[in-house]
């Protein structure tokens, strides 16, 4: 099987590479794409010879470019992206970009017919109308709640299932008071308890921004009402989600804190492949805990529920004033309890549209950075 790996220099494109290099006469990585960290990147050329690189950052695109051997395309920026995933040839698109950049390749992919192994949860966040739309390809969820719903479903009839239920770590301040929210630093909310991923991800999950948005992935990968659809905080991290059906059973998937197994599952499904990961061990853990989240202290999760009942492009506004507010968190510019209130304040003034195309989507996004990025850029309280 071939693998066309989106984020390759990331987390879950480091945890991809160990699950190739784990079953070399069943995966190949024939396409890399990274933004920036091109010494990452040309590791992974010189490792696994792939046919295809892209390189998004125009500044590092020359060097990468002049160290590549004679066979390998070259594809750079944002167009690149969507080029690579529509010329490549590859069986499964592995999108593990960050932010709403991964839309195009995902379309891409899914209009050729390719299973797209989606770790990009923007794809289905703004574009989740369109993409059910489009009726094609195949769409396998890396996320590991995502990749546990999948699991549980498994050999089920859909109109057996009373609920999904999606756990949430709960982040860094789940037990910090709300009058504290706004002296959180940057360097406080991207110490999680549990995973290793990405800042901006990271700061999502701080907010439970990250939860909201698998509740909108969730409603569109399962076609699942939103008020079927529920969160709860479980600190451990060891059950991923679980389905109650309407005989009032519950069946959950568990493992160990790790990516590799949701990654491995999205390219063998619905195989399963062995693995040398750690295993779980409940005996050690102890107990397992679950309590209801609180969206008074957490915002972000009652907005991305609001808007994704009201769908159309009231996600894709949604996400897009979540990126600005992230970064301008992270460059010290608002506050931590800023984020939410900004969101809240851009969705407030939002006009939903029928997320009819990709360039509809886009223009959303982009309107919608810029009335952020004016209005609170300049360090408004």
């Amino acid at each position: 099987m071939n693998i066309l790996l989106l984020g390759s220099t990331g987390s879950i494109g480091a945890s991809t590479c160990n699950c190739v290099r784990r079953f070399p006469d069943l995966f190949r990585i024939v396409g890399v794409a990274a933004h920036s960290r091109t010494d990452v990147l040309l590791d992974q050329v010189r490792e696994f010879a792939p046919r295809y690189v892209h390189v998004g950052d125009a500044s590092a695109a020359g060097r990468v470019r002049s160290s590549l051997p004679a066979h390998a395309a070259f594809f750079e920026g944002r167009a690149g992206l969507e080029r690579v995933a529509a010329e490549a040839d590859y069986d499964v698109l592995l999108n593990a970009l960050v932010g709403e950049v991964g839309l195009r390749p995902t379309v891409a992919a899914l209009r050729r017919g390719k299973r797209v192994a989606l770790a990009n949860k923007e794809s289905l966040v703004i574009g989740g109308d369109f993409l059910r739309a489009l009726n094609c390809g195949e769409l396998v969820p890396v996320d590991s709640e995502h990749s546990a719903i999948l699991q549980c479903l498994s050999g089920e009839h859909r109109s057996s299932v009373e609920s999904i239920i999606l756990t949430a770590s709960g982040g860094p301040f789940r037990e910090l008071p709300a009058e504290r929210f706004a002296a959180i630093t940057p360097e406080e909310a991207l110490r999680h308890p549990t995973w290793a991923m990405g800042r901006k991800i990271t700061i999502d999950s701080a907010t439970l921004m990250n939860k909201g948005f698998e509740v909108i992935e969730a409603h569109h990968l399962f076609q699942t009402p939103y008020q079927r659809l529920r969160v709860l905080i479980h600190p451990q991290s060891i059950v991923h989600s679980m389905v109650e059906f309407h005989d009032g059973s519950v069946i959950s998937q568990m493992g160990v804190p790790s990516m590799e197994l949701p990654i491995q599952f999205a390219l063998s499904y619905p195989k399963r492949l062995p693995a040398t990961t750690s295993r779980l061990d409940l005996a050690q853990i102890g107990a397992l805990t679950f309590h209801e989240p609180d969206t008074g202290r957490f915002p972000c999760l009652r907005l991305c529920l609001e808007a994704g009942t009201r769908g159309g492009t009231m996600p894709a506004a949604l996400n897009a004033a979540n990126e600005v507010a992230v970064q301008l968190f992270l460059d010290k510019a608002i506050r931590f309890d800023q984020i939410p209130q900004i969101i809240e304040e851009t969705l407030s003034a939002h006009t939903v549209q029928p997320a009819s195309s990709v360039e509809v989507i886009e223009e959303v996004d982009r309107y919608t950075r810029d009335a952020v990025t004016r209005r609170y850029a300049r360090g408004k309280d």
